[in-house]
This record gives C-alpha cells, structure tokens and sequence, in this order.
C-alpha cells in the first residue's frame, strides 16, 4: 500500500494556499500578513511569526502543512502545551476534512497505537503533540523514520514564548526543542506566539536556534478590546456592577492571584446569579477538565481562574476579562486580556487594583530564589505594568509602545472616554515622604501605610501616642487629604518607586528615587483618586449591548433573529453529537450572515463566510432546512 495517495489523486487536491484557504476553511482573503507567513513557510522555510490572539495564527501553520502533504511532504508535528488546545484543534480540523490527530495521555494504547500507525504511513496531515513528547527518545526515533523517507513536512512550535525565561509562561520542556533543527535541519521550522517583548523574542531565537528565520511581526493592537484599569473600592462589589451593568448573561475570565480567593469569588458571583465556575492548578484534574469543557461548549458562563487557565483558550465569545488582582508584567497582563473577543467583535478588558497588589508583585520578585538578574527584569517590567496603570493618557498607546509599536490614542479606553483627573502632587508627595523618614530618624523604624496616613491626617491613636509620633513635625499636615486619597499618592509613589515596601508587614521605606522629591527637582502629576463612572458597553453606532444573544447577532431583528436563534439551536444539537464546542461547528459571525442572508441554496450558502467545502457537504442541506422550514 503506499503511505499516501496516489499522485493522480494528489494532482486533483489543489496546493495553492489560497485556494486551500477558500475550499477547506471557506474563507475568500487572508488577514493581514497571514498570505506572506503561509507563502514562505510553503515554500520550506524557517519563520517566527508574532501575532496577537485572535489573528489567525493557526492558519499560518494549518494551510501549509495541508499544503505540503498534498505535495507530498508528508506529516506536520505542531507543538502544543495543552491537551483541552490539542483537542479542539484536531476536531476543528476533521470538521473541515482535513486528517489531523494528537497524541497525549489521555488516549488508550489500543488508540495510541493506531495514530502512530497513521502518522508513520504518512497519511495524517499533523500530528498535535506535547514537547516533552517530541522530544523523547521513542518519539525522535519515530521522527527519524519518517524523515529517512521524506514524510517529515514541517515542525510548527505554538505558544513558543514558553521557551523563554523572561517570558511569563516559561515551560522547562520546550529548552529542549532546539533538538529539532540539530537532528532535521532540512525540515522547515515555524515559532508562534502572541506576546513577546523584545528581550523574549531574541531569547526565542537563541534557544530554538531561529537565527536564519524570517521575522514576521503584526500588529498588536486588538482595537476592539476596551482597556479599563481602576482603583479598588470593595472589589466584588465593582466587578459584579461591571458584569450586571456592561455583561449580563455574557461569557467571561475573571483571573485571581490565588486559589483561595478564586473558590471563595465563583462561589459569590453564584451567589449573586451569575453562574460562574472555580479553575486552578489545586482542583482534581477531572474537576478541571469538567469546567474548562463547561466554559467553552455553554454560553454565558463566567470562569474564575489563576493563571493555570487561559493559553490556548480558543473559545471565539468571550466577552470580557476581568482581574481582580495585578497580573506580573504587561506581557501576561496582553496574553490573559487576549482571550477576550477573539471574534473581532467589542470586549472588555477590566482590572482593579490597589497599594496591596504592588506591594506583593514587588515582594514576590523579591523573595523569589531567582538569579538578581532575572529579578532586575522582572521588576522592570513590573514597572511597565504599574506605569500602564497609572497612566493618565490612552492606554493603548502605552500597551503597544511597550511591543514596540507606535500607535495615536484610540478614543476606545477609559483614558480616553473619561479624561482621569489630576494635580500637582509634589508637595502631597513630599509630605509623605518627609514622614517616612522621621520615622526613621525618630526611632529607627518603619511602619506601614496605616499608621503612616494616621500620622499625615493627625489621627490621634494608640499606636501613636505609644511611638511619641503625635511629636513629629508631620503630625497633622495632611489633614486637608482624605484617607483615600493619601492612599492613591502613596500607591502612586510606590508606583513610581520613590517608596518601597519590606517584609512580612509591609513597612515603608525610601528609595534613592525620592531624594529627587523631597529636594523638590521633579514635579509629580498625580492621578485623582476616584473611580471610573458606570458607562454602556462600547458597540457599534445603533448596536444593541448586553444581548445575551452576543454580539453577533446584534444587528439582526424580527425574522432574521428568529431564524439566529433556530441555528444556534441546530448547532447546539450538532456540536453535542459530536463531542465539540459549538463554536468549531460555525461560528457565531457565521451563524449571524446566514440568518441575515438566508440562502436557499446550496451555491448561496456556500459563498458565506466560513462555510468551506466539507462542511456545505456534511450540513449544506440541513442548514437549509432551518432557515426555510
């Protein structure tokens, strides 16, 4: 038997990526660089291309590999981290007739056996695998056979900031991938992530030796994504008027920083109506698995993660992501915030975040084992993040000024819908500042920001009348600010790193930064510290919000939403039936042109935006049989 088909059949397949793109995925134009990215990886060659999430960047691996095996180059092995990634993107794939498997623990050996049986005759288009699969000894030999033959296509490595150790998702695993250009340097290489500043994008040549690789950098901006960052002021009370006001009955991430306050927040939102599910590393791993096919297959769930949730998230819906705590760096913060509105339609991304979020960041950094050089890093690019967070201009701009991109303010952020307020905090700064140091030169010791804002207010108590501070030529002199918002100028100041908080009581010392300050050589612009007003969901002019219908359907009305309504229905049925989100099936914006067209015929239907060549075959007549009963 021959390991693939026969050349008169390979002939019939056409290999041109574009007319791969029109007949199997049913698109008629590709996005942005994608056509350049699919062309030159095509053709044999290495790439590592940078793309924000929800650009496409699976495309420009697939057509390729589909591509390439028709030529008869044989079998694509993409690297993936994630097994519930690895799934979907294999269903999605034999949806659309193209011959795609994984391999990972969760298969029998009866079933293992069988896909290696398929990958070795060369007749699987890719093969989806962990690295520390690709990388071991069975599997390279495995590798080896296939490549003596010429059935070894293309290596397309996803999420490959993993390789890095400035990245914010280092995996050990993915170290050992340079192996693949050491043992196949003729097989072609593609790398692809979403997030990666300078210094990670070198590291990523470095370690996967991509030095001859072409670089294919998009744009990072996702202009649909609404930034909000905002002061805490009871937490759950502002992330559930954000979710009632902005989001009811929408799909959403709210991520934590811990496992505790994840179980305790979902078990809340529930509490208040919102049907909202716990993920952390912490839960049986079936309890895992249970949620996360829960959150991708059902509408309107809100899931409450750590980080141990989200890469490779595919589910094109989500509306919003929230945190309620400060992520690390704007690289992670750019990656979580990423799985919001992956179908190009409006999202939000909100965070809060107060003087006790910087404090730990900065604690984290510093009691981590790591090498101080590595901590040097990862405190500028908390930096970045407090910077980004702090700002008083258009958010965007300073998120894709910190890829690198130079971009004008996007009238689409809370910056730029509501102008913050702010004033010259100099001498507020300089007050507080002076305090800290008598502190010092009083007794020798530090204290924290209660007691301190206690001592600038005049607050007369028994931890200050114990130290003598009622005593200090501080006492009292910022009694003119509130509570809050001596708050908001020292978050601000620690912020900027004038202030430092130490130990395991957070007490308050000065850096070298605020001799600046106290000497009076700097002016600081301070933010007001108030929080954002309530507004509407940003949508387009004459947009319906809060549909629990999403987005999609929001133009739609009378006969055309019905018939939105009755697909979804069908796609429900379909997607159960076969053990698959229901957004692999069509997607909503698919789903939403067919009700507003209406074809009512198989040539009609097929000219609809994502309705390629197999799926008009496997569902053309019972589409056609909703929309005209």
């Amino acid at each position: 038997m021959s390991a693939l088909p026969a050349a008169d059949a390979l002939e019939a397949l056409s290999t041109q990526p574009l007319t791969i793109l029109q007949e199997v995925f049913g698109y008629t134009a590709f996005r942005g660089q994608q056509q350049a990215i699919v062309d030159h990886v095509t053709a044999g060659h290495d790439a590592l291309v940078l793309m924000p999430t929800g650009g496409g960047k699976s495309l420009c691996y697939q057509i390729p590999a589909i591509a390439r095996h028709r030529a008869g180059k044989g079998v694509t092995v993409v690297v993936s981290p994630l097994i519930a990634l690895m799934h979907d993107q294999v269903g999605a794939l034999e949806e659309v007739g193209v011959h795609a498997a994984f391999l990972n623990s969760t298969l029998s050996l009866e079933d293992t056996q069988r896909i290696e049986r398929e990958m070795m005759a060369g007749r699987m288009v890719m093969l989806y695998a962990a690295p520390e699969r690709v990388t071991n000894l069975r599997f390279q030999a495995q590798l080896a056979s296939l490549h003596e033959r010429g059935l070894l296509s293309l290596f397309a490595i996803d999420e490959a900031h993993c390789v890095s150790q400035w990245g914010h998702d280092f995996r050990e695993d993915y170290l050992q991938l340079s192996l693949l250009h050491e043992r196949f340097p003729d097989v072609p290489r593609l790398a692809l992530t979403a997030t990666a500043d300078d210094q990670t994008r070198a590291d990523m040549i470095e370690r996967l030796q991509l030095q001859d690789a072409r670089v294919f950098i998009s744009s990072f901006d996702r202009p649909n994504i609404r930034y909000a960052l905002v002061e805490k002021d009871e937490p759950r009370k502002q992330l559930l008027r954000f979710i009632q006001d902005e989001h009811d009955g929408d799909a959403g991430i709210v991520y934590c920083q811990s496992r505790k306050k994840v179980e305790e927040t979902a078990a809340w939102l529930n509490e208040q109506g919102i049907s909202a599910l716990p993920y952390h590393a912490g839960l049986d791993a079936a309890v895992r698995q249970k949620h996360q096919d829960r959150f991708l297959r059902e509408d309107g769930l809100v899931m409450v993660a750590t980080i141990a949730f989200g890469m490779g998230i595919d589910k094109p819906d989500v509306r919003f992501v929230a945190h309620l705590d400060l992520p690390k760096n704007i690289e992670a913060y750019y990656q979580e915030t990423g799985r919001a509105g992956r179908d190009g339609l409006p999202a939000d991304a909100w965070l809060t975040y107060g003087l006790a979020d910087v404090v730990n960041q900065r604690r984290m950094i510093d009691e981590s084992p790591a090498a101080d050089d590595f901590k040097r890093i990862q405190r500028g690019k908390l930096d970045a993040l407090l910077a980004l967070a702090e700002a008083h201009d258009c958010r965007r701009v300073r998120l894709l000024a910190y890829f690198g991109e130079a971009s004008q303010p996007c009238g689409n952020c809370d910056n730029c819908l509501n102008p913050p307020a702010t004033w010259d905090g100099t001498e507020a700064a300089r007050k507080l500042l002076s305090c800290i140091y008598r502190f010092w030169q009083h007794g020798q010791q530090r204290f924290g920001a209660g007691h301190l804002i206690d001592v600038l207010r005049g607050k007369q108590t028994d931890k200050v009348e114990q130290y003598g501070h009622q005593a200090l030529s501080t006492f009292g002199v910022g009694a003119d600010l509130s509570e809050n918002q001596w708050r908001a100028v020292l978050r601000q100041l620690v912020a900027l790193g004038h202030v430092v908080a130490e130990g395991e009581y957070n007490t308050l010392a000065l850096t070298d930064r605020a001799r600046s300050v106290l000497k009076g050589e700097v002016t600081l612009t301070l933010r007001e510290a108030v929080e954002a007003p309530r507004r509407g969901r940003v949508g387009k002019p004459g947009q319906a919000t809060g549909s629990k219908a999403g987005s999609a359907a929001a133009d739609l009305s009378g006969d055309a939403l019905a018939r939105f309504a009755d697909l979804r229905a069908w796609r429900a049925g379909v997607a159960r039936e076969h053990n698959l989100p229901a957004y692999i099936v069509f997607n909503a914006a698919t789903l939403a042109d067919m009700a507003r067209i209406a074809p009512r015929s198989l040539g009609e239907l097929a000219g609809i935006s994502g309705v390629g060549a197999k799926k008009l075959q496997a569902y053309g007549d019972q589409i056609l049989g909703v929309l005209n009963p």
